[in-house]
């Protein structure tokens, strides 16, 4: 290093240049004599593209009119026509899992992401956040140049840790992204999210404008994000992952685009899932000699005829569909907006476009579908018999709206995923084959012989999305994060099938687990499992099938090729133990209920004060999930004062203390199923209003109302809320977004209170004797015999 001193320095005297180690230019004493060094930040190539993967939510194989669908999605199937569709590209069989393999390349347990992210049980694969030393794809394309914009679900984050003041290691901007837009959540309401966030903080919103609808606003924030780039710096290519929320439920969307479809699955599943195979034939999407199997058999997976159901069923199943398929359209007509915009700015020609899907159709509407998503979880969990055809029928008109968390039933989840079996979460080919189009104008028009509207029959997966857009952009893939070895990465880049349809696979073969479920593909062939919860693996029945006969897994080897079914179970296992697998999940709800204890602080007596920002949904369920607990409210009333006092949720379940007409009211929200109690007039300087809850289990509530000490109303009976309900958390002294109850929001919107208000103080108490948590050892004691 130059621009030493050349004096004879005292004894002890510190070295003028020490803190310059490693500069490469001159220092001198004064910039005169000084040479200047600047490092050159991360710069992308001359020339490299711009990058947009796009992945919609539970939409199966056939839901695209380029893969057989009757619902119209011209804008997709554009893109088709002018790029490639991959008709063998798997991924895993639940949305958090996929998401994780497409960010880091590996499989989805060793991401530490075994299923969705709702629990903390204590075991690698099922830490329930991306490992640390795990480079993302933003990270690998940020530390290359790129800008890297997310938007949409991310469900990447555990439950515990969605809160602000929860730690934010899995957070997007954590994990590469230089901006964030969407829900970090499973799911929302799409015509009033949730809880919205930007970047690293999430977005206070009262209530939101006529005609909002959440897919439309990701693709403007989308637009937003590429404008402000592009203005800001004139070349620098971006990498965009869009993840829209839609088609999850709950089954949302715009009147005139459910309005288009009307009548249109009026045939029913059967018909319409034939057809679609038919289509699929004639558009070279499945090979010319496959079979459709019949409609799904398994147990608790079983699909009954549509001739069997009665008119108001067919009224009803075929309405759900009108809506899902309006839902799909709106992607469709966004991801067209999405283009005209890069076309117009110039940016198009050269930006790779992926879009795919994160699983098959979703079956989690059950038999008979559902306007009340929360209702139809919980069903799942528990038995119970709050699943009600009566309910959802006189609520047919407000399907698709604010109102109503509808899921269609699960015969439209097997058109959803024709010609495949079963469903996502399922490891038959119907949980983990989807749709996958690519595109690159500038590259593909310029290809010998052109590559529009080709189609690529290799056998890929999700894990092999980060090393092939790696390779394709000149981005070197880590080794290493934060100074620590990374896995070694699953997957391997598949670019070179881009240009050649008869190059091999790159991924010749993957492990499937998902909630028990088991499958395996080596070489052309699969083995694969249908588990029951609470059944003994060992009594699981392993399928054999040779995909290049039999690619619909129609016809089950297992008996004429022991040795080979063997050989794959045992290849099964090894890649298990390889890849964290271990411990499965039996179905007792051992992954649920285990939690750290450390999470104890956070249902102790909590206090919220007006102003405060809505509390999160996870913190909010930890004061009275299945528990017994007092809300006191802090107050002095005065004649004339009206508004909440406290709201806990939102259309799908909850409740809420509120004044009206110098009244008390208390509503109660069953998923959809409204109870108000009248708790009287109020006296002038009225201070305190107290609501106690108890829990004796049975999926119970017993509710009373005091004011200043004196009993004023109470509600025997209600039905308590879980399974994720209430969805919205904690307001104080107003209601805000999705409300509790749509009468009261029909006349006073978010009804801000008028009077004032002090503090609501949540005061949990004992659990409820059925409890998960207090028979965990018993769970445990008699969880071993499934093995």
């Amino acid at each position: 290093m130059t621009g030493a001193s050349s004096e004879a320095e005292s004894p002890g005297a510190v070295d003028p240049t020490a803190p310059y180690a490693g500069f490469e230019g001159t220092v001198g004493k004064i910039f005169s004599t000084s040479e200047p060094h600047w490092p050159k930040p991360p710069t992308a190539p001359d020339g490299a593209p711009n990058v947009i993967v796009m992945m919609a939510d539970d939409l199966g194989y056939s839901d695209l009119g380029c893969y057989g669908s009757e619902i119209d999605t011209p804008e997709l199937d554009r893109l088709a026509g002018e790029g490639l569709r991959y008709t063998d590209f798997h991924v895993n069989p639940m949305c958090s899992p996929t998401r994780a393999s497409l960010l880091t390349g590996l499989n989805h347990h060793m991401a530490g992401m075994a299923t969705v992210p709702h629990g903390d049980p204590g075991f690698p694969g099922y830490a329930f956040e991306l490992r640390d030393n795990a480079a993302t794809i933003a990270e690998a394309f940020r530390d290359s140049g790129w800008a890297t914009f997310a938007l949409g679900k991310w469900h990447l984050t555990k439950d515990a840790d969605l809160s602000d003041g929860a730690p934010k290691s899995s957070w997007p901007l954590q994990r590469g992204f230089d901006r964030y837009y969407g829900i970090l959540d499973a799911f929302t309401n799409f015509h009033q999210p949730h809880r919205l966030y930007e970047d690293n903080h999430h977005l206070d919103v009262d209530d939101y404008p006529d005609g909002y609808f959440f897919s439309d606003d990701l693709t403007d924030q989308a637009l937003r994000m590429v404008d402000e780039l592009r203005s800001s710096h004139p070349t620098r290519p971006f990498f965009m992952y869009f993840a829209h929320g839609a088609v999850h439920a709950p089954l949302q969307a715009p009147a005139a685009d459910i309005e288009r479809f009307r009548g249109r699955f009026d045939e029913g599943w059967d018909v319409l899932r034939a057809r679609r195979f038919e289509r699929q034939r004639e558009l070279g999407v499945v090979p010319p000699d496959a079979v459709l199997p019949p409609r799904n058999t398994e147990e608790l997976h079983e699909v009954g005829p549509w001739d069997e159901l009665d008119d108001r069923c067919r009224e009803l199943f075929a309405r759900y569909m009108e809506v899902y398929a309006g839902m799909v359209h709106n992607i469709d007509h966004n991801f067209g907006r999405l283009r005209r915009h890069l076309e117009a700015i110039g940016e198009w020609d050269n930006t790779i476009v992926l879009f795919t899907s994160d699983n098959g159709g979703s079956r989690e509407g059950q038999y008979t579908g559902t306007s009340a998503y929360f209702r139809t979880l919980l069903t799942q969990v528990r038995d119970t018999d709050l699943e009600q055809v009566d309910t959802d029928y006189e609520r047919i008109d407000l399907l698709g709206g604010p109102r109503t968390l509808a899921h269609y039933p699960m015969g439209w989840a097997m058109v959803s995923c024709t010609p495949f079996r079963l469903y996502k979460i399922n490891t038959h080919r119907g949980g983990h084959s989807v749709p996958f189009i690519v595109n690159w104008p500038t590259r593909f028009r310029a290809a010998a012989g052109g590559l529009a509207g080709g189609i690529r029959t290799q056998y890929q997966h999700v894990t092999d999305v980060f090393p092939t857009l790696a390779e394709l952009c000149g981005v070197e893939v880590p080794t290493s994060r934060h100074g620590v070895a990374a896995p070694e990465q699953a997957g391997a880049s598949f670019a070179a099938t881009l240009g050649d349809p008869s190059a091999p696979s790159t991924h010749p073969e993957q492990y499937y687990e998902m909630l028990g479920h088991r499958g395996f593909y080596r070489d052309g062939w699969s083995v694969v499992t249908c588990h029951r919860p609470r059944r003994p693996f060992s009594q699981d029945r392993w399928e054999l099938h040779n995909l290049a006969t039999d690619p619909t897994e129609s016809v089950d080897l297992a008996d004429e090729h022991p040795e080979k079914l063997e050989e794959m179970q045992q290849a099964w296992d090894r890649a298990a133990w390889a890849n964290q697998v271990y411990p499965l999940d039996e179905g007792n709800a051992l992954l649920r209920i285990l939690r750290p204890p450390w999470y104890a602080e956070l249902s102790t007596e909590t206090t919220l004060r007006p102003g405060t920002p809505t509390l999160e949904r996870w913190r909010s369920q930890q004061l009275i999930f299945q528990k017994s607990f007092d809300i006191d409210v802090a107050m002095s009333w005065r004649p004339g004062d009206a508004g909440v006092l406290v709201a806990h949720g939102d259309q799908g379940g909850g409740y809420m203390l509120y004044v009206q007409d110098d009244r008390l009211f208390l509503a109660h929200n069953a998923y959809g199923d409204m109870s108000v109690v009248d708790c009287g007039p109020l006296v002038e300087g009225a201070s305190s209003v107290r609501l106690s809850v108890e829990n004796p289990g049975s999926l119970t509530w017993n509710a009373s109302v005091g004011v200043d000490g004196e009993p004023v109303g109470e509600a025997p009976g209600l039905v308590s809320l879980m399974a994720m309900a209430p969805f919205e958390g904690i307001d104080v002294g107003i209601d805000r977004r999705s409300p509790v109850s749509w009468d009261v929001y029909e006349r006073h919107g978010p009804f801000p209170y008028s009077g004032q208000l002090e503090a609501v103080t949540y005061r949990p108490g004992e659990l409820a004797p059925d409890a998960g948590s207090l028979w965990l050892d018993y769970i445990k004691a008699n969880g071993t015999r499934y093995e």
